[in-house]
């Protein structure tokens, strides 16, 4: 009895509310009242709103609560109610579907003065207020909720929580709720997948009578759907939780999609069926929408390409093809993308492992002549962005270092952490401010100190030990925690990754180090005679222009377990190349030791032969212990001829320069 007076009482203060706003301008009074009210709470803090919601539903229509599970019979057409008990485990996201037609809006009649009405509508609940004043017909209960939806969406986050609220304690949201469960099997196709689409994110509960209603109603119609529909139909189920029905459905959309690819040319619907439809499709089915997808290829605009990439994340498929006709086109309209999408295109690209070097040249150009527009902050997630990719934007980092050196209290721990991390790994000096910049990010350091954790501590020194500075009142700090066995626990998931880190700041400390005297010779350990496979064609490269294996030392191990591919020693004017074992009793300065390291594409930078962080330090490290490093890119000397694999070692060993070859643009994937 007591539950029945609530009920009636929710009801009476409900029809209070909406008994004088029947008019969509007097509802948009209501509401922005109500909005202006809600500013200082949280409408939805009560987390039985929607069961309360749903209760009131049930009162109007004089019918009691009825849960839906697999065994109910979906249509049932009695006065039952659309929902469970329990609200949604989690909110659904709105999609978005606008492209200029905009999915979402439904086609209207034009001689009906009803839909000139609806589309004077300025809030959902304008809409419902006049589905309970005029809607006579099916067509007009349909369109008041998805003009209803089309509405909410374009509200921010807090208007669109507390519109929730007044949209479930509508009574026109039960009427209309109603009204779509008896005519769910009479409705237009197009009328049924936009209805399902509309409650779903509006966040009517995926458990309720109504939306396994028309879930099941769709599986009726499937084969009537049109490529339209089908499209928003696959946005609607990929906000949906798995259940039976909505599997079944599923699985027979992906039947159709199969049926029908070939038919689809609209490249909006390619793109929302290859997001919507996720990466668990199979492979062949992947294809054949990329290639739908080419043969529409040239129609492609800016947000179509901006989405494409998106949609090829979501499937998780890297279509080279695709990508490089995207890459073209946001390259040539680079300055009309905003902040947010410039970081999903530089975070897409790493999720599908592509490479594109003139797309991250336009990216990076861009955001350089553009600097002073982007605030500090913004730039920092650039770099992040660049930085996971191995991309070095030397122009941009050295404005940003200016930046930094100019005004360096924005650099909180956070941004102070990614500022390292990428200059580190990069391997970038600014040019003319080395000093400067090194001792203003180490002086960052010092303040954030007290307030970060000792993993964060070993990672902060270990990247300006990389780039050649040692932080002496971290490292201070960093010891003596090392010395008390509270860097690294036994138990420590990422155990040798830190000691890693802490032997590198360890070699840094001693060959960086001012006081540091070059030895006149280091002896190699235990050189071994075992070579891996991908060197044996440097190898025999080495023996055919030496003539001797005993004229080169191979897979050579130094202290500070630093390893050297393959060492020669020649003599003081790099004329002619010295056997290993007449060389151990010449004194340091009548010699000259070459190390030759071949090293993997990874550990340069993107499109560069520039060494990333920690080959640069070994680098600098062998040069310390007497050695000129020559590093090779081992994939393009695989794929030498012999002959021409025996000349570019000539070359390398008797030119008067040892050093790496210049900075050179690798090619990409065009």
């Amino acid at each position: 009895m007591n539950n029945k007076i609530s009920y009636l009482l929710n009801t009476i203060r409900c029809m209070h509310r909406y008994g004088s706003v029947l008019t969509p301008k007097s509802s948009a009074t209501t509401r922005k009242h109500a909005l202006w009210i809600s500013k200082n709470r949280d409408p939805l803090g009560n987390v039985n709103l929607r069961k309360q919601c749903l209760n009131i539903f049930s009162s109007l229509h004089g019918s009691s609560l009825r849960l839906l599970s697999q065994k109910t019979d979906v249509f049932s057409t009695g006065t039952q109610v659309l929902v469970s008990e329990e609200p949604s485990q989690s909110s659904l996201e709105a999609e978005k579907l606008d492209d200029s037609g905009s999915e979402v809006k439904h086609v209207m009649g034009s001689s009906d003065p009803f839909f000139h009405s609806l589309q004077k509508c300025t809030c959902p609940c304008d809409a419902l207020d006049l589905a309970v004043e005029s809607a006579v017909s099916i067509r007009h209960y349909t369109n008041c909720l998805t003009t209803a939806w089309r509405l909410f969406k374009h509200l921010s986050e807090e208007q669109q929580r507390y519109e929730k609220q007044l949209i479930f304690e509508h009574p026109g949201f039960a009427r209309l709720c109603q009204q779509l469960l008896q005519t769910s099997r009479r409705m237009t196709r197009r009328d049924l997948v936009f209805s399902l689409h509309a409650m779903v994110n509006l966040g009517v509960p995926q458990n309720t009578l109504l939306v396994q209603t028309l879930v099941r109603v769709c599986q009726e119609k499937l084969n009537q759907l049109d490529n339209r529909c089908i499209s928003v139909l696959a946005t609607t189920l990929a906000g949906m939780d798995k259940d039976k029905n909505v599997s079944a459905l599923q699985a027979g959309l992906q039947l159709l999609v199969e049926q029908r690819i070939s038919g689809i040319s609209d490249i909006f619907i390619l793109q929302n069926l290859m997001k919507c439809m996720g990466k668990d499709i199979p492979v062949f089915l992947k294809k054949k929408l990329e290639v739908a997808v080419l043969k529409e290829i040239d129609n492609l605009t800016f947000p179509n390409a901006l989405r494409m990439v998106m949609a090829l994340v979501a499937m998780n498929y890297c279509s080279i093809p695709i990508l490089n006709a995207c890459s073209k086109t946001i390259q040539e309209n680079v300055h009309d993308a905003p902040f947010r999408q410039l970081i999903h295109i530089l975070e897409a690209c790493h999720t599908l492992q592509y490479r594109n070097v003139k797309l991250f040249s336009a990216l990076a150009d861009y955001v350089n002549s553009t600097a002073c527009i982007w605030d500090k902050r913004q730039i920092v997630r650039f770099l992040s962005a660049f930085e996971t990719l191995g991309i070095r934007p030397s122009e941009l980092m050295d404005v940003f270092a200016e930046k930094v050196t100019e005004d360096p209290e924005f650099l909180n721990w956070k941004n102070l952490a990614i500022v390292l991390r990428a200059y580190s790994r990069l391997n970038h000096i600014p040019r003319g401010q080395k000093d400067l910049f090194l001792e203003t990010l180490h002086s960052c350091l010092n303040k954030c100190l007290p307030q970060i954790s000792n993993t964060e501590l070993l990672k902060a020194v270990y990247s300006l030990c990389v780039l050649g500075y040692l932080p002496q009142q971290a490292l201070d700090e960093l010891l003596q925690k090392d010395h008390k066995d509270e860097l690294i626990l036994p138990d420590d998931l990422y155990k040798d990754q830190k000691e890693m880190m802490l032997r590198c700041v360890k070699t840094c400390m001693e060959l960086d180090s001012p006081s540091f005297t070059r030895p006149t010779f280091v002896q190699a350990e235990n050189p071994s005679s075992l070579l891996s496979v991908n060197l044996r064609k440097a190898q025999e490269a080495l023996i055919e222009l030496l003539g001797d294996e005993n004229m080169f030392q191979q897979n050579v191990q130094l202290p500070y377990k630093y390893h050297i591919d393959f060492a020669i020693t020649m003599d003081s004017d790099r004329k002619k190349v010295l056997p290993i074992t007449a060389t151990n009793d010449l004194p340091d300065s009548s010699v000259q030791r070459l190390a030759f390291l071949f090293v993997p594409l990874s550990a340069f930078c993107v499109g560069t032969m520039h060494p990333q962080g920690k080959l640069a330090m070994k680098k600098r490290h062998l040069n310390k212990l007497g050695y000129h490093v020559i590093l090779v890119l081992n994939k393009k000397f695989q794929e030498m001829t012999n002959e021409d694999a025996v000349e570019f070692l000539k070359r390398k060993i008797y030119s008067e320069n040892a050093f790496p070859f210049s900075e050179v643009t690798m090619q990409d994937n065009n």
